[in-house]
């Protein structure tokens, strides 16, 4: 459990510090979502091996749900992703000499836009990282981390694009969102991570077939010319 929580610790740490370094000004501008996007990428195949790359406690909630993480795995990877990302916020601040001034979130439009993606990057963790059919696959990372590019670039200017609750606490410190808006992403990622975990559930998507198996077969479906 200790090298777990460590790895945990250590990928969501440079994941938030990666957030506060290249959004804080002066910071990346256009180019920070492809350097948060790798960098969760790089991390989730670095510590997947070790922890299951979670990095995110919506995450940790999803795979809890899907039946693939205990509880208390789920309390302690929540307890050090949080810190972890406070603790990266803090040497952000250290490094850029203070923190921003934020602005009001649109309540209803962040909800939304928070869910939605948290929902997309959980679903996306569970059918590329926990799966018969998908595993030893060599982009999971890639697949997740490409998720929160997107989901940065969409909407973005909506939520800030967190999508992490772990995250929104490193960005509440830094002053990329306000104090009395941390609400809003814990909510819509938690709730995002859960709902993703149903629909995997609800379709039973993780009974399928090994890689083995041709993308065909995965799919139930007969190959182009087969007998009918």
């Amino acid at each position: 459990m200790a090298n777990k929580l460590a790895a945990e610790a250590i990928g969501t740490f440079f994941l938030v510090f990666t957030v506060g370094q290249t959004v804080l000004e002066p910071g990346a501008g256009q180019f920070a979502p492809l350097a948060i996007g790798f960098a969760l990428a790089v991390m989730v195949y670095a510590t997947g091996h070790v922890s299951g790359g979670h990095l995110n406690p919506a995450v940790t909630l999803g795979v809890y749900l899907r039946g693939r993480a205990s509880a208390a795995d789920l309390v302690g990877y929540w307890v050090v992703q949080v810190l972890a990302g406070a603790a990266a916020a803090c040497v952000v601040l250290y490094f850029k000499g203070g923190a921003a001034t934020p602005a009001a979130l649109p309540v209803m439009p962040a909800l939304v836009a928070e869910f939605l993606f948290t929902f997309a990057l959980v679903f996306v963790v569970l059918n590329t990282a926990t799966t018969r059919g998908t595993e030893g696959n060599s982009y999971y990372g890639l697949a997740i981390g490409g998720t929160v590019l997107v989901g940065a670039y969409a909407v973005g200017g909506i939520s800030g694009a967190a999508f992490n609750p772990a995250v929104a606490v490193g960005a509440v410190l830094l002053g990329l969102a306000a104090v009395g808006d941390l609400w809003i992403f814990l909510v819509a990622n938690l709730a995002g991570g859960a709902a993703a975990a149903l629909v995997f559930k609800a379709f039973d998507l993780g009974a399928d077939k090994p890689t083995t198996a041709t993308p065909a077969d995965q799919a139930g479906l007969e190959p182009a010319g087969a007998p009918k």
